[in-house]
């Protein structure tokens, strides 16, 4: 497995952005579908949003054209870029990483909107 560390999460208010940050161990980072999940209290983790080894992208609909995820496999990290935030986005996120049949996750990170 790879270890996931996330950072960047943090308060914000409703508007605003924040980027968040998963850095990843190992030395075959460039061959992970790597992923944003989050989960509010009392609901279920769901996708935020993918990107897979070529680039390309996929997002939930209630993200799409406000969040951005991107990668950087020379520093080893995901990122994703969070702008005009809502309420509803607060939720622990998490980072994922798939490759083949190994799955890991990060601990998570705490997003909050708020005014």
């Amino acid at each position: 497995q790879v270890q996931l560390v996330e950072s960047g999460g943090g308060l914000v208010q409703p508007g605003g952005s924040l980027r968040l940050s998963c850095a990843a161990s190992g030395s075959i980072f460039s061959s992970y579908a790597m992923a944003w999940y989050r989960q509010a209290p009392g609901k279920q983790r769901e996708l935020v949003a993918g990107i897979i080894h070529d680039g390309r992208t996929n997002y939930a609909d209630s993200v799409k054209g406000r969040f951005t995820i991107s990668r950087d496999n020379a520093k080893n990290t995901v990122y994703l870029q969070m702008n005009s935030l809502k309420p509803e986005d607060t939720a622990v996120y998490y980072c994922n990483a798939v490759l083949g049949n190994i799955i890991s996750w990060g601990q998570g990170t705490q997003v909050t909107v708020s005014s």
